[in-house]
């Protein structure tokens, strides 16, 4: 009888299971191509209406998008330094990410500026108003990605980001690579529906 019941509860099927913070993760990460996706169809059906500026889009947003793939794979290295234990690359890399980071912002402001000397407006003409509106949605996840950096530092300084602990670095690299490969969708897409 205690053999029958082993093989019961050998046989039984696994289960699937997620990591809670890695499943809130991808659900947020669901919400914001949710938010992009109604806002790229918005501009779209906006855009066919008429009344629409053609404008050139400002070079600094080409280098920042540069400075954005730079950052991934400085994340990237980041990773791969925890998955070894080299803590003072990790350190490094994860730096280097957060200054990127840093510097795509500004230059996304310096990018607003020259929208402001061709005098495309925040308020205006649509096709301005979704160009800012987009850049600035995009910024916010950045930042929000800037504060999960901060917080996977801290933990690489306290040494609990290591190879038996890779939660806190996949969650933020993952992050991290969505927020660059939404970039270049939005970058891509402002581009050729010009």
């Amino acid at each position: 009888m205690a053999k029958v019941e082993k093989l019961r509860i050998e046989e039984a099927p696994e289960t699937l299971s997620m990591d809670p913070k890695k499943f809130i993760l991808w659900g947020f990460i669901v919400t914001i191509i949710m938010l992009f996706a109604s806002q790229t169809s918005a501009y779209l059906v906006r855009r066919a209406e008429g009344n629409w500026v053609e404008f050139e889009v400002p070079q600094i947003f080409w280098t920042s998008s540069v400075v954005l793939i730079i950052s991934s794979i400085a994340m990237h290295w980041a990773y791969l330094a925890a998955k070894k234990d080299n803590f003072n690359t990790l350190k490094i890399a994860i730096s280097i990410t957060f200054v990127l980071g840093l510097a795509f912002l500004w230059m996304q402001v310096e990018g607003w500026k020259d929208l402001v000397a061709q005098n495309i407006y925040f308020v205006g003409n649509p096709s301005g108003s979704f160009f800012y509106v987009f850049t600035l949605l995009h910024g916010v996840h950045l930042v929000t990605g800037l504060i999960v950096l901060c917080v996977t530092f801290i933990s690489a300084m306290r040494l609990k980001v290591h190879a038996k602990n890779l939660r806190r670095i996949e969650i933020c690299t993952t992050y991290w690579h969505f927020l660059d490969i939404l970039w270049l969708y939005l970058f891509a897409f402002l581009l050729y529906f010009r």
